[in-house]
């Protein structure tokens, strides 16, 4: 069939190097435009982009869409029979979405009608999901409120972060894509109404990354540190000094005292500690930290101004005193 794939991210070139790989005829790109990166702040392109460069594919990369009238002529003089949006990051006009003969298709990294919206990999880990998933759907003028084609659900490690879910994700989302193309172009794919029965997740903000020992469980702080990797880390303030937190893991008192013979000993006291407070540092045997319910032990960590590092090397060369708090 002859597509016009929209994307930007990874995660989108993915189910363009997919549909490539499938011998569809890809007549047009569309990718976000090139934005400065790194200390230089040289202008880099979207790995959407860097396949389609690869593939001497026809690139367009408008500022914006809607009322872009010679854009959007452009893709009409294309006569798509579908167009592929996978993490553009826009959301396209009605005029737009007529254009292909077949409709234009979406993939999504969750299982609609939950996680609407630009960030649902991310909201699925910081709330502790235990299952997620991809789902195709065909685009209407709503945001993630078409009906549903395709779905493949998948587990979320008890441990997994954003990054490893995303990667994950990726490749069933070019999968999936793949055989709903086929489907489409069969015109045998199924078209599922959306339920009202929805959720949203939206933007994550910068402010939402500081951990909040007070009120945060150890489960919670544990969420909050692998659904923020590899995005922009999860932090706390020890002496004025911002620390991330980029891996850690959740453990109980009663494991807690089992490993380290110095918490047995003031188990008595655990209770009434403050949230935050480090209740073990040794480079050998970690750091641990008092959360509101259990404990945290951290595996891996970054100072200001360092590069990220596992707990032991940090503490080699990083004091932190047993009874400091994080606030």
């Amino acid at each position: 069939m002859r597509i016009v794939f929209m994307g930007t991210p990874d995660f989108a070139r993915e189910s363009l190097e997919r549909v490539y790989n499938a011998g569809h005829e890809i007549i047009g790109v569309v990718t976000n435009i090139d934005k400065p990166k790194g200390r230089g702040m040289k202008l880099a392109y979207s790995p959407v982009k860097e396949f389609a460069l690869e593939k001497n594919l026809k690139i367009f990369q408008p500022e914006k869409i809607r009322n872009n009238i010679e854009f959007i002529q452009e893709i009409k003089n294309l006569k798509p029979d579908v167009i592929c949006v996978v993490a553009y990051g826009k959301i396209l006009p009605q005029e737009l979405l007529d254009i292909p003969k077949l409709g234009c298709v979406n993939v999504h990294g969750s299982l609609l009608p939950k996680y609407r919206g630009a960030a649902p990999i991310q909201w699925a880990v910081l709330n502790g999901d235990k299952t997620t998933g991809v789902t195709t759907m065909y685009m209407d003028a709503g945001m993630d409120t078409g009906d549903m084609i395709l779905k493949k659900e998948v587990e979320i490690g008890e441990n997994e972060t954003t990054g490893e879910l995303w990667i994950k994700l990726s490749k069933i989302g070019g999968e999936l894509l793949v055989e709903t193309l086929k489907m489409m172009e069969e015109g045998n794919a199924p078209r599922e109404k959306q339920s009202g029965d929805f959720t949203l997740a939206p933007m994550l903000k910068k402010e939402m990354a500081k951990i909040d020992w007070k009120n945060q469980t150890a489960e919670e702080i544990k969420n909050l540190v692998r659904g923020l990797n590899p995005i922009m880390g999860a932090y706390s303030y020890l002496d004025d000094t911002k620390i991330k937190f980029w891996n850690v893991r959740k453990i109980d008192e009663q494991e807690a005292r089992l490993n380290i013979i110095e918490l047995k000993e003031h188990e008595y006291r655990i209770e009434d500690i403050i949230p935050g407070t480090v209740l073990f540092s040794d480079e050998r045997k970690g750091l641990y930290i008092k959360a509101k319910e259990g404990m945290i032990e951290v595996l891996e960590i970054q100072a200001e101004n360092a590069k990220r590092m596992n707990i032991s090397d940090f503490l080699r060369g990083n004091k932190i005193e047993v009874g400091s708090i994080l606030e």
